[in-house]
């Protein structure tokens, strides 16, 4: 048998989408061909945005038996497990933070595999073939984020000196509900009634929601979506990280993902939501609205994927990063662990010891939004 070969790739689109989706599966969209390429053919990912492709591959003769995406970063945007205080420490001691090397998706905050291997292929052997890619590097550091916890304990146990920096997101699960009146059933009496007053709320501002899928999705409107999405960002005095030639991309090449949640008032839409899904997930990803309206985005947002999911089969909702609002509609607190390779002794240390003191605050964190579920005893 061949033996296999490193190789790292300044794009996604050196090898052909049928043999990166092979070894993907279809529960991750994001880490399929077409997400990855829309991100780089778009300009959205590339040298000009500060995020440099060096995917890396194995391969045994001429078949691609493994791969993991990997970056060059030459700052910490888009990554949702933030190191800028690492960065700014490291410098103001005289050393060169950036770039750095990442294995993750680019602005995308969704757990998922981020080394996917060909059966036969030993993980010992492959990983520790691409370990040398930032190890010995002149890179100060690699991150791997929002990697599902296996694959963290199998980099752990191949790479015993990596750091564990620990956070928690929040997921919403079916525990065999049948509808949405069976998911407010498992509710306490306030949280239903609460939950049941948001959604009336909506409907009595005029506002109905429709959700498209796949190719009901035209260019009309992904074209909005995108101006809503554009809103949000705008709010806060900057562009998306995201633009509409990405968004179209996704919407030609990988139709069967999209879930377009759209709130219209007076048969005019002006609010939406895109979501993403997999064999069993759902994943809320990007939202923006014209109007200012009560409760709109728990609808848009929470209420019409837990639907879709029960309407559909799928039984995991993640809707993103941060919120305690998320609680109260039932999305459980669960942790989520990065790992850090960290070429300087010293620096290595401090950041060991902050992730130790970081830890503690976590852990604790995620016990009481346990405690701060809405469910029934």
């Amino acid at each position: 048998m061949p033996k296999l070969v490193l190789q790292e790739l300044p794009a996604i689109e050196a090898v052909p989408p049928a043999r990166w989706n092979a070894l993907v599966g279809d529960d991750h969209p994001f880490l399929r061909h077409e997400f990855l390429h829309a991100l780089e053919a778009s300009g959205a990912v590339g040298p000009a945005t500060g995020w440099v492709p060096r995917h890396l591959t194995l391969w045994r003769g001429e078949a691609l038996v493994g791969l993991m995406p990997h970056y060059h970063k030459h700052h910490s945007y888009g990554e949702y497990v933030f190191d800028w205080a690492w960065a700014e420490a490291w410098e103001r001691a005289g050393g060169r933070y950036y770039p750095k090397g990442l294995s993750a998706i680019p602005f995308t905050p969704a757990p998922g595999p981020r080394l996917a291997l060909a059966e036969g292929v030993d993980p010992g052997e492959a990983r520790a073939m691409l370990a040398p890619a930032w190890e010995a590097s002149a890179l100060s550091s690699w991150h791997l984020l929002f990697a599902e916890e296996r694959e963290v304990e199998a980099w752990r146990e191949a790479r015993p000196g990596l750091l564990v920096r620990h956070g928690v997101q929040f997921q919403w699960r079916d525990r065999g509900y049948g509808d949405f009146d069976g998911f407010l059933a498992a509710l306490t009496s306030k949280r239903r009634k609460a939950i049941r007053r948001e959604r009336r709320l909506v409907a009595e501002q005029g506002l109905t929601l429709q959700r498209l899928e796949g190719g009901e999705i035209d260019a009309g409107a992904m074209a909005h979506f995108f101006r809503c999405y554009e809103i949000t960002y705008l709010e806060r005095g900057r562009h998306g990280y995201l633009n509409l030639d990405f968004f179209e991309r996704l919407r030609r090449t990988l139709p069967e993902a999209l879930v377009l949640i759209q709130a219209r008032l007076h048969g005019r839409p002006v609010a939406a939501a895109l979501c993403l899904q997999g064999a069993r997930t759902l994943y809320g990803r990007y939202w923006g609205s014209e109007v200012m309206a009560d409760c709109l985005h728990f609808e848009a947002c929470y209420y019409q994927g837990i639907e879709h999911c029960l309407a559909t089969g799928l039984t995991i909702f993640d809707p993103g990063t941060q919120g305690e609002h998320k609680l109260a509609r039932g999305f459980a607190p669960r942790r989520l662990r990065s790992l850090h390779h960290i070429a300087d002794p010293g620096l290595r240390a401090a950041i060991a010891r902050f992730c130790a003191e970081e830890r503690v605050h976590v852990d604790a964190y995620r016990r009481a939004a346990e405690q701060a579920l809405p469910f029934r005893a």
